[in-house]
């Protein structure tokens, strides 16, 4: 694997900020893939660039996740064009459902939508997530829905799904998968590891058949939203990243080229 777009690396081509974006933003592409979240090379994790410009950073459209580097990221604007270099190109359907996130929220530094199996099942249910397990408790209060419209190629879809989101940290997209936001990649990863795990927990317990399963009640719900505010979990996501990265460097190190 190359460690730049066609032999150039961007290290000390962009502002200092607009790097880190960037290896944060490769080193998440490489943890959903060591979690094996990815969908090939479909699905899609966005990164604004600091700045006063409404740009952001999100994969080159056909390089698998795990290939991903800080320099092969493309940087669009909120209309898809691209806006520096590069040898690639993006997908459209990416394009939709990000740009539309990423200009309604300020604070969706970083979105990450998956395809997962667990996730695409838990879509699919009616019920949506249910407080099964701790870990679905965490992820209820901040999980919101949006129906399925469709591959998301179509920009009038765009208001709904924001309207959808609202000031929320997840959601699920009915049919289709989930999704999540927050401050930073670091945010973000954790925020959509709860969600994840969460779903993949809720099928194997369903395997049993809903009526054998047990449910938080009202008052344990209660008791863990007020345990997980979003800034404790952000607190936890800081805690965690510095381990994330070195387990990259360990089992797929050069994300940071």
């Amino acid at each position: 694997m190359a460690d730049d777009i066609g032999g150039r690396s961007l290290r000390g081509r962009v502002s200092a900020e607009e790097w880190q974006a960037r290896v944060d933003l490769a080193a998440v592409y490489r943890l959903v893939a060591l979690h094996g979240w990815d969908d090939m090379i479909f699905t899609h994790i966005s990164h604004r660039v600091p700045g006063p410009d409404h740009h952001f950073l999100i994969n080159p459209y056909g390089m698998m996740f795990e290939e991903i580097t800080a320099s092969s990221l493309v940087k669009v604007d909120l209309e898809g064009q691209i806006v520096s270099p590069s040898d690639y190109f993006v997908n459209a359907a990416g394009f939709t459902i990000h740009s539309a996130i990423h200009a309604a929220r300020e604070d969706a530094i970083c979105v990450i939508h998956l395809h997962t199996d667990a996730g695409t099942a838990v879509a699919a249910q009616k019920e949506g997530l249910l407080p099964l397990t701790q870990h679905g408790m965490i992820a209820l209060p901040q999980v919101a829905y949006h129906d399925y419209e469709g591959v998301a190629l179509n920009h009038d879809e765009r208001p709904r799904l924001v309207a959808d989101l609202g000031d929320k940290r997840l959601m699920i997209l009915r049919n289709h998968g989930t999704l999540a936001v927050g401050a930073s990649g670091a945010e973000a990863f954790m925020n959509i590891f709860y969600l994840e795990r969460a779903c993949t927990q809720q099928v194997m317990a369903l395997s049993v058949g809903r009526e054998n399963v047990l449910l938080g009640t009202d008052a344990v719900q209660g008791v863990v939203k007020d345990q997980t505010q979003p800034q404790t979990m952000g607190g936890a996501a800081r805690l965690a990243w510095p381990g994330l990265l070195r387990k990259l460097d360990r089992e797929n190190p050069g994300y940071d080229a």
